[in-house]
């Protein structure tokens, strides 16, 4: 086959892959793959991983990554990393994983270096080695590689393999959540809360938390409905707060099941209803938080919400004392006290 005849294939190849014509596209790149031409064998590996016009088939996939990887071609390279990291058509090793997301890495392409800042980070294939983890990431970060940004801010905070410095945390999570990566926006948020790295600010807080908490981070719609119980750089509203506090704790937040019940025993923003109150209470009791343990107690003690019960409340008065707080201690005294009486 001679260049022209190719690239013409090539050019068809490619366009028949945007039009997702898979079929035609599977059958101009096989016939340029199996002459050597590495654009066709990167692109008939990603008809066989993804089984488009073709039936899905890892390891032929992996087979013609590789041919291309074999050549130099970066990204093939780096999807090798990731078939050996995750045992996608080859047998899962690390230390393969490794290497070949080293290779692309060196060639510059920041997906890889990001991939390999991650075996660093974990020690997998390589020995742990925060410092080497950061370097790899400062390389994708520059290229704009979100995930690489937020792994930095998270290292910058702690320390870990970089010196602790809250002001380039700050800015590398502003980075990465002017990308949309949910876990940046939340961290950004608790920064503006804290003072972190900036100036204290609720507002900005909020900002952030409510762009985290539209993509469904759990964490941030609590910390939302914190701070519209609090009236913290938002206008209080106890209405808002449930709702924040009932997406949270749809998804299994303790706190936010615990501060739901007590809005709708109160009927703060919410219709009262003990009933509910206990249902929530009882779900964050079952997770081991005190504080739920104990008010639910004292619904039984009370039977509000529920039947009366004294053993109930006695049960869950001892498991809240038993986390080792006083005044969950002194109830239950109370309780053997009455008894003795």
């Amino acid at each position: 086959m001679n260049k022209a005849m190719a690239q013409k294939l090539r050019d068809e190849g490619f366009l028949a892959f945007e039009k997702k014509e898979y079929s035609k596209a599977f059958e101009y790149s096989r016939k340029c793959a199996e002459q050597g031409y590495l654009w066709a064998q990167y692109l008939l590996g990603t008809l066989y991983a993804e089984g488009l016009g073709v039936e899905q088939d890892y390891q032929k996939a992996a087979e013609w990554y590789r041919r291309a990887a074999e050549q130099g071609f970066a990204a093939a390279q780096n999807i090798m990393g990731f078939m050996y990291e995750r045992g996608e058509g080859v047998e899962q090793n690390d230390a393969e994983a490794e290497g070949w997301y080293r290779k692309a890495a060196e060639q510059g392409l920041p997906e890889a270096q990001f991939h390999l800042g991650v075996m660093y980070s974990y020690g997998r294939g390589v020995e742990q080695d925060d410092a080497m983890a950061a370097v790899w990431y400062h390389k994708a970060a520059a290229q704009g590689i979100a995930d690489a940004q937020f792994n930095l801010g998270l290292m910058y905070e702690e320390g870990l393999g970089v010196e602790q410095d809250a002001v380039k945390a700050v800015n590398f999570y502003r980075k990465a959540a002017a990308q949309g990566i949910a876990d940046a926006q939340f961290y950004l948020g608790l920064m503006y809360a804290d003072g972190k790295g900036v100036g204290q600010n609720y507002q900005n807080a909020a900002k952030w938390f409510r762009r985290a908490a539209e993509q469904g981070d759990v964490e941030a719609q609590f910390n939302l409905g914190v701070m519209y119980d609090k009236g913290q750089g938002v206008e209080q509203s106890y209405t808002e707060a449930a709702k924040c506090f009932r997406k949270a704790a749809k998804q299994g937040v303790a706190e936010a099941q615990f501060n739901l019940a007590i809005m709708y025993e109160g009927g703060k923003g919410i219709k009262q209803s003990d009933a509910k109150a206990v249902k929530w209470y009882r779900k964050a009791a079952k997770q081991g938080l005190a504080d739920a343990q104990f008010n639910l107690g004292l619904m039984y003690e009370e039977g509000s919400g529920v039947a009366q019960n004294d053993s109930k409340a006695e049960e869950c008065f001892r498991k809240a004392a038993e986390q080792g707080d006083f005044d969950f201690q002194s109830r239950l005294d109370a309780m053997d006290s009455d008894k003795k009486d």
